[in-house]
């Protein structure tokens, strides 16, 4: 293994790097910061979590250090706001000896503060590509003189809808320049969009399920569809001590959670697309700090949030494929620390349950032991195996069913109608929850919408997205379209 000192950097960045605790550096980092130094281009393929952002940060110092020419001479182009300011505070540290000016853009706040530290000027710009370009279309951002493009978690940009912005804002920077692409995993399209930019890039892909997964201690809960939620409170009631770190598949299913861990007195808080930015910084920084103990996210928004010894992840809704799950739980595990994944495994999961399996080479073990398990006709079709690898073609849908006219639990909790899920509102006739489709596609616009077409006048708040507005909790929660305000969990109360 090489040393920092081996792979070329400065002795300004090695006394950052020491001051920061770094002492060698990690597989992604060793494989691509010396090309990236001699000017390659890269195309990495490394788990969140491993050492990207140090992978192409230190690579931009050692190219700009000692330089006092003006201009934007870097640009990393990041997914969402939390992941951009992550970006932001690294680089803060690793540049800590050099001069070196950069700032962190976004949308979903005032651009006023973003615009005047771009007029007293950036060597290094960290920024969201909606943000981006409407800065640039008013005049306040000129790429022409970029020598180095980074873009960090490329398949979730892709993911997001921001391909032609991606394209554009290449188009803007300089045609000689260096280009770094890192990307969590590595699908046709987003291999695709990496070789219509790149140059002859050496490549790195560091096998993100081998990598992240061996620390991990992993279990489906095989519970009943509509006791998801009873499961939870079990799960919670039973391991009373250690920060968690749940996932749902919508937006409206984290505020679901939120408010009714709230209710029982749990400290909660959630972090998706609709929140303001100021909420989602706060719920962030409570979570980091131990004042909540509990934190609900969606799959997009879940992108930079790095936090240390994290002892469980949870699961409340499968994901949508192997490779998201991947990422799910190795937000457990980290620096050395062991952690848990759980979860909960409903009749709509056969098929990716054995997609999971068949990603990870491994049989993950079903816990059965609990008040809520499926029934055992239903466990024994769950558990058998698909005939043809695992396909989901022609499978059953994972959505949430539900009963045409409202449900169990009210249905749209925020005023609509149809059908209720575990933690959906809406359904149709036949009480198929419909929110799949429209919820993945505001989560994936909701950054976009918040960058672009929320700040031209320079008002905080993001204004667009989804029609659900952003607002944050009191822990009183909303209305059900029935009128009164429906349970989540039944049991008495825990405290504080």
């Amino acid at each position: 293994m090489k040393s920092f000192e081996e792979l070329g950097l400065d002795t300004s960045i090695l006394k950052a790097l020491k001051d920061a605790g770094y002492e060698n550096p990690t597989p992604v980092q060793e494989g691509t910061i010396e090309w990236a130094v001699e000017g390659h281009d890269v195309l990495g393929c490394a788990q969140t979590g491993t050492g990207k952002t140090a992978a192409f940060t230190l690579p931009i110092l050692q190219r700009i250090v000692g330089r006092n020419d003006k201009g934007i001479k870097a640009l990393v182009l990041a997914p969402t706001r939390e992941l951009a300011m992550q970006i932001a505070n690294s680089l803060r540290d690793y540049s800590k000896y050099m001069k070196v000016r950069h700032t962190v853009i976004y949308g979903g706040v005032s651009a006023y503060e973003q615009i005047k530290n771009l007029r007293r000027g950036v060597d290094v710009l960290i920024a969201t590509p909606g943000r981006l370009l409407d800065l640039h279309n008013q005049g306040h951002v000129f790429l022409g003189k970029v020598e180095t493009l980074v873009l960090d978690e490329a398949d979730r940009m892709l993911d997001m809808g921001f391909i032609h912005d991606i394209k554009t804002i290449e188009s803007l920077c300089a045609e000689d320049k260096q280009t770094l692409f890192f990307s969590a995993t590595m699908p046709p399209d987003v291999r695709k969009l990496a070789m219509g930019i790149l140059k002859e890039p050496k490549q790195l892909d560091i096998a993100p399920a081998e990598q992240k997964v061996d620390r991990i201690e992993q279990e489906m809960y095989m519970v009943r569809r509509d006791r998801k939620r009873a499961m939870l409170n079990y799960w919670l009631e039973n391991n009373p001590e250690g920060q968690v770190l749940i996932f749902t598949k919508t937006k409206r299913g984290a505020d679901r959670v939120e408010e009714d861990l709230q209710e029982q007195g749990y400290r909660a808080v959630a972090i998706h697309g609709d929140k303001s930015q100021g909420a989602r910084t706060r719920a962030l920084g409570d979570f980091k700090r131990n004042k909540a103990r509990i934190l609900v996210a969606t799959d997009v928004a879940s992108r930079g949030i790095d936090v240390d010894q994290l002892p469980y992840v949870i699961n409340v809704d499968m994901p949508e494929n192997a490779e998201t799950y991947v990422h799910r739980i190795g937000r457990t595990g980290r620096a050395g620390a062991f952690g848990k994944a759980i979860s909960f495994c409903c009749e709509d999961d056969r098929d990716i349950l054995h997609e999971i399996e068949k990603h990870l080479s491994m049989e993950l073990a079903k816990t059965t032991d609990h008040p809520f398990v499926l029934q055992d006709n239903v466990l024994a079709e769950v558990l058998e195996k698909p005939q043809r690898g695992g396909s989901r073609s022609g499978g059953p849908s994972r959505g949430y069913k539900g009963r045409s006219g409202g449900g169990r639990f009210g249905g749209n909790r925020r005023g609509g109608s149809g059908g209720s899920g575990e933690y959906r509102g809406g359904g149709d006739s036949r009480g198929r929850s419909n929110d799949r489709g429209g919820e993945r596609s505001n989560e994936r616009s909701g950054e976009r919408s918040g960058e672009r077409s929320g700040e031209r006048s320079y008002g905080g708040g993001n204004r667009g997205g989804s029609s659900f507005k952003s607002k944050e909790r009191s822990g009183s929660g909303s209305s059900s379209a029935g009128g009164a305000k429906k349970k989540f969990f039944s049991g008495v109360a825990k405290k504080k």
